[in-house]
């Protein structure tokens, strides 16, 4: 399936309990979140606008070994205060959870997980960088169609995978993951990279997504527990949440790294606090 569809939809990977224990301590990270000083930004001319635009760039672009928070739009005023409540504010966490937070390292290097790795052939996978992702209820923005290459760039291709694993139901009605079946097999046609130091913005694309067929989108709804297997360049995307029910998730990728170059392009680099770590413990 995996190999054919670029994607295999797998259930119980973790159980409720493991569920809730991981929800739970994201909603504590939560509560005692610092909200980053450009986010508060209040902007009245084009240049503070550009400022926290910088400031933005700036925050993500640092963030691979950090856990650090995104939000979603229009959750603050203009004196930077939130209208709506804290634990309804965020689109994702990001994007060290794995490195720095023993529940999700756990999980993330839990003997499921590395023998699925092992299932699929990975010699020395690591891991590149994780998430939590909310898809709040209402506001839940769509993730439009796109191969996680475009952003996690390896010669060869084909030696990123994410894991995406739904601590909540993941329905048609609250924004499931959507796939074109056998995607992975053409290349990618798109490419984020970092631009050279000192010039802004601090990330540019190069090349162009396609248009996709909308007909060739098939949906993966997944129980609670249940995870996916997302090859790296297969085509997916979700809409957006228009349900009650929120849609939590926590994601990561990992990459195999024998015989694999990671980009030097990409927006994602290791650093010396934290070196890609290696899945097999």
């Amino acid at each position: 399936m995996y190999q054919e569809d670029g994607y295999v939809v797998l259930d119980g990977l973790l159980t409720s309990q493991e569920c809730d224990e991981l929800r739970q301590r994201m909603a504590e990270i939560v509560e005692r979140m610092d909200v980053p000083e450009h986010c508060r930004t209040t902007f009245s001319t084009y240049h503070d606008e550009q400022l926290k635009k910088q400031g933005n760039a700036d925050y993500f672009i640092t963030s691979g070994d950090k856990i650090r928070f995104f939000f979603e739009k229009g959750v603050f005023d203009d004196k930077g205060e939130f209208i709506v409540p804290k634990q309804r504010s965020l689109n994702k966490v990001g994007h060290a959870l794995h490195a720095y937070e023993p529940l999700y390292q756990k999980v993330t290097h839990s003997p499921k997980v590395q023998g699925i790795a092992k299932k699929l052939g990975l010699v020395s996978p690591v891991i590149l960088q994780s998430m939590f992702i909310f898809k709040q209820p209402g506001i839940g923005g769509e993730v439009t169609p796109h191969q996680d290459a475009t952003f996690l760039y390896t010669e060869p291709l084909g030696r990123v995978m994410g894991v995406w694993i739904a601590l909540e139901d993941a329905t048609i009605n609250n924004g499931c993951l959507w796939f074109i079946p056998g995607s992975h097999k053409s290349g990618i046609t798109r490419r984020m990279v970092r631009t050279p130091k000192g010039t802004f913005p601090l990330t540019d694309f190069i090349g162009r997504e396609q248009a996709y067929d909308e007909e060739k989108f098939v949906a993966a709804p997944v129980k609670k527990g249940g995870v996916i297997l997302i090859h790296g360049e297969v085509v997916h995307r979700s809409a957006e949440n228009t349900s009650e029910e929120s849609r939590h998730v926590y994601t990561f990728h990992i990459m195999e790294a024998q015989q694999t170059r990671w980009s030097p392009d990409n927006w994602l680099q290791p650093t010396e606090d934290l070196p890609f770590p290696p899945l097999y413990t």
